[in-house]
């Protein structure tokens, strides 16, 4: 007989998708007139979304205030609402998700399961040799729809009597989606009340924040769908070098992974590209690709360089002439794919 997992305070604070996170929150009769009073939690929800904002993760090292952290959740949530900016909300989910992670890679794997059956997992531990549980093939087909590697496709995985055998970080990585889909559930709402003057002070100054970022910001409204026929000639070039198995150039290399990462690419993704390179060495290069993504050394996401730097360095295509004034790669994309989307949109209707 399974002995029955309780979760603690401090797992409230770690996973804030839990409904026991929620009743706890609404057996103290949490009220939003209440945070005229509540200034670490009006800290900690600010700290939160400005870490969001700027690719800075809490250390799951740090000494986590329970209290503070279970009420800042709902309340960084309002406030990313209360901005009216996509990009925030999705950069909050974002967030919130790779913290979770965190956690979930050193959790105990019976509360990792009972984590998972809380998101209605069909799951269960696996005695089979390299895997420690298995899961429903339904139930992983639905986590992994939006997954591009080849290594989520059922083709390539275990299938034992209707269920695909996991590895512990494969169920982290399952966890995370959930944990990322649940957060932008919560963002997906309107607000209907009059925010505390305390409250809605710390909101201006972060759309004050994000006015100073705006450009940077601008860089990231790209669909979910990638969209290869978009790219700029620079970065098709290298792409297809990469694919090809020819080598690339550390400006090249830095460039290329910047600008798949900023359209939608996951790491895992970019790492199997450069796979094919005669110089790959895989651990180097995940290390570099997690580097420019932000979830290594300074956490800062970064973004490919503009047109002039790739001119100095020799990447640009006939000098620029085919892009026209465009000045980054990512806004050539952006541009492309619009134009794409209307030549799509103009078809249909015919």
């Amino acid at each position: 007989m399974e002995r029955k997992i309780v979760f603690t305070k401090l797992d409230l604070a770690k996973y804030p998708f839990l409904e026991e996170a929620s009743k706890y929150v609404g057996r103290l009769g949490f009220n939003i007139r209440d945070l005229e009073m509540m200034d670490p939690v009006l800290n900690r929800a600010e700290d939160r979304l400005k870490s969001a904002l700027i690719g800075i993760r809490k250390e799951k090292s740090e000494i986590l205030i329970e209290e503070v952290e279970i009420f800042s959740f709902p309340v960084a949530v309002i406030m990313a609402v209360a901005t009216e900016n996509p990009i925030v909300k999705r950069r909050f989910a974002d967030y919130e998700a790779k913290r979770i992670v965190e956690y979930l890679k050193e959790e105990d794997p019976r509360k990792l399961i009972e984590i998972a059956r809380r998101f209605g997992w069909r799951i269960k531990f696996s005695e089979e040799k390299n895997y420690g549980f298995a899961l429903h093939f339904v139930d992983y087909l639905k986590n992994t729809i939006n997954f591009n590697e080849s290594k989520w496709k059922l083709v390539n995985r275990t299938l034992v009597k209707g269920e695909v055998l996991l590895t512990k970080s494969d169920v982290v990585r399952l966890l995370e989606e959930e944990a990322r889909r649940y957060i932008e559930s919560k963002l997906n709402v309107d607000l209907e009340t009059k925010l505390p003057e305390n409250l809605a002070k710390r909101i201006n100054e972060l759309r004050e924040l994000i006015s100073k970022e705006k450009a940077k910001f601008k860089l990231e409204e790209f669909p979910s769908e990638i969209i290869n026929e978009a790219f700029p000639p620079c970065i098709k070039r290298l792409y297809d070098n990469v694919l090809a198995g020819r080598r690339v150039s550390h400006m090249g290399r830095f460039t290329l992974t910047a600008f798949l990462l900023n359209v939608g690419f996951k790491p895992e993704e970019v790492v199997n590209l450069f796979s094919s390179v005669s110089d790959f060495n895989e651990r180097l290069t995940r290390y570099q690709v997690e580097h420019i993504a932000g979830s290594r050394g300074s956490r800062t996401k970064y973004i490919s360089p503009k047109c002039s730097t790739l001119k100095t360095h020799r990447l640009c295509i006939d000098e620029g002439r085919i892009c026209g004034r465009i000045k980054h790669p990512l806004t050539y994309y952006r541009r492309m794919v619009r134009r794409l989307q209307k030549r799509r949109e103009r078809r249909e209707s015919e």
